[in-house]
């Protein structure tokens, strides 16, 4: 009994084509033996995941060329759902002609979007994705095998949301440098949440460590510290704070308020403008990211007399050790 008779066609509209085609037709389910690798002068990886929380499970197989850490054909097998099973025929597909270096690389998104029809159409429905998330796990799985490690070893950062793999470090820093106040706008800043909603509140598809709410909620409280602190740091020294001492929060706005005041209008008038991505600590020196939008994108004095003067400015209104770098 193929798929298209167990579910019916208004849920089918949630997947896209390509999906249902490899719920169907799966290209790479299969097994490998020792006798293949022999075959073929590589070393056989065999790596099992399963996701508690609905059960699905899925082994990966790998040939190895041990010379090149090259994986040269993969196959696997699923124990599970239909999008778990065109998940698991993904990933193993993106995993070939890679190394296994590479391979780890690649995340549930990049298996998701590789599913979709189009760019901007969602290959399953959220309730779904957790599928290419298992999909991502059994690489860092077949990784760890293959160089002896622990898998958990190549995540270098807590992981809030599974789905969209955003970590806690990134919402922390999307609320402070745009004052977010709703869950809701952290998900339209970061996608954190936008999938299956575990991690937004406790009652969700899965039990997680973290919750949106809950970093929200104490990051708000740490911003309203760092507020009184700077209020009462400025008060103490006649209502002037050096930029180096400021807040993240507060060397943004002073930016901001800078470039407003001094360069932005020269930019918007010839057609462009500018924003800022980041502010960072380099040594002796502040780090200013931007990049150029409109007009200035691909102007070539972008890159020359337009850098002089904002540089210029930033250093003389705020301070000398800063240094502006576009992207």
């Amino acid at each position: 009994m193929g798929f298209d008779s167990l579910i019916g066609g208004s849920i089918w509209d949630e997947y896209s084509q390509k999906v249902q085609d490899r719920m169907n037709s799966p290209l790479y389910m299969g097994e490998f033996t020792e006798e293949d690798a022999a075959a073929k002068n590589a070393k056989l990886i065999v790596a099992d995941f399963g996701a508690e929380s609905c059960g699905d499970a899925v082994r990966l197989y790998w040939l190895v060329d041990e010379k090149t850490d090259t994986i040269i054909d993969a196959k696997f097998k699923s124990f599970g759902c239909g999008t778990a099973i065109a998940s698991s025929d993904v990933m193993a597909e993106l995993t070939i002609n890679k190394t296994v270096q590479e391979a780890v690389k690649i995340t549930n998104i990049d298996v998701e979007f590789a599913m979709r029809d189009n760019p901007d159409t969602p290959a399953v429905p959220p309730q779904k994705m957790h599928c290419s998330v298992m999909a991502y796990d059994v690489i860092k799985k077949a990784a760890s095998e293959y160089m002896g490690v622990d898998m958990e070893s190549f995540e270098d950062e807590i992981i809030v949301c599974e789905c969209a793999r955003i970590s806690l470090g990134t919402i922390k820093e999307v609320i402070k440098l745009n004052d977010l106040t709703t869950v809701e706008q952290i998900t339209d800043y970061t996608k954190a949440g936008a999938f299956c909603k575990s991690c937004i509140k406790p009652g969700g598809h899965e039990d997680r460590e973290w919750y949106l709410v809950d970093i929200l909620k104490d990051v708000r409280n740490e911003m309203a510290a760092e507020s009184v602190k700077a209020s009462a740091d400025s008060a103490a020294t006649g209502g002037d704070v050096a930029f180096a001492q400021m807040t993240l929060v507060q060397k943004l706005k002073a930016v901001e308020a800078t470039l407003d005041e001094n360069i932005r209008q020269m930019l918007i008038m010839d057609g462009g403008n500018m924003e800022v991505l980041d502010i960072k600590e380099n040594g002796a020196n502040i780090d200013i990211y931007i990049r150029y939008l409109g007009a200035c994108s691909g102007c070539a004095s972008s890159a020359t007399g337009t850098l002089y003067a904002i540089e210029a400015t930033l250093k003389e209104k705020l301070d000398e050790s800063i240094r502006v770098l576009p992207i």
